[in-house]
Order: C-alpha cells, then sequence, then structure tokens
C-alpha cells in the first residue's frame, strides 16, 4: 500500500509561484509513475502533469505548459510541481497520483489527499 502525502498549497496572487511536493511511503517510487490531478470547485478532476516511472518523461495539460513544470527525485521519494505565472483559474484542490510501472491516467492506482491552492486576482 502507497501512501501520498502533499504539501506546499496555499494563497497567492496571480502572477505568483508556489512548489507543490508529494512524498510518497509504502512502495518502490522508482516504479510509478507520478501525476497531478486538480479538482475545482463544480468541476472534473483533470490532470495536469504526469512523469513516466521510467525516463522521466513529462506529459503537461495544455492550460498549464510553459508555466508548470514536474519533476521526481527517487532518492527522495517526492515528486514536485513547480507553478508560475499562476491564474485565478489555476484554483483548485490538487491531488498526487501514482500508478505502478504506467504512466498516471484517469485511474490512478494510489490518490493523495489534495493540498489547496488559491490564486487571488
Amino acid at each position: 500500500q502507497v501512501q501520498l502525502v502533499e504539501s506546499g498549497g496555499g494563497l497567492v496572487q496571480a502572477g505568483g509561484s508556489l512548489k507543490l511536493s508529494c512524498v510518497a511511503s509504502g512502495g518502490t517510487f522508482s516504479s510509478y509513475g507520478m501525476g497531478w490531478f486538480r479538482q475545482a470547485p463544480g468541476k472534473e478532476r483533470e490532470l495536469v502533469a504526469r512523469i513516466s516511472w521510467l525516463r522521466a518523461i513529462t506529459y503537461y495539460a495544455d492550460s498549464v505548459k510553459g508555466r508548470f513544470t514536474i519533476a521526481r527525485d527517487n532518492a527522495k521519494n517526492t515528486v514536485y510541481l513547480q507553478m508560475n505565472s499562476l491564474k485565478p483559474e489555476d484554483t483548485a484542490v490538487y491531488y498526487c497520483a501514482a500508478s505502478y510501472k504506467t504512466e498516471v491516467a484517469r485511474t490512478p492506482n494510489y490518490w493523495g489527499q489534495g493540498t489547496q491552492v488559491t490564486v487571488s486576482s
């Protein structure tokens, strides 16, 4: 059983930056594809970014491309999401997710509890 714990959310003004972290425990971190989803009030949960377990290949949603960066540190069992040039529409609960030896998609094996990101205009 893998546990995922997110941190780093908060309140920031438009144009600002935040860095989310997700620490994994209970599994072999390097064997998991990792990703970040978000869910805004009244909207479906959406994939923001993901990073593969092999070669750390990354994918970004069009809405965040060029502003967000996902990275992983296998030695620290941690995946990060650096968010720059934040916009009010980025406001959401952000969830870390993991899938064993595959890319994170709509139904990951594991979810974190979520961290709130609020961007004020």
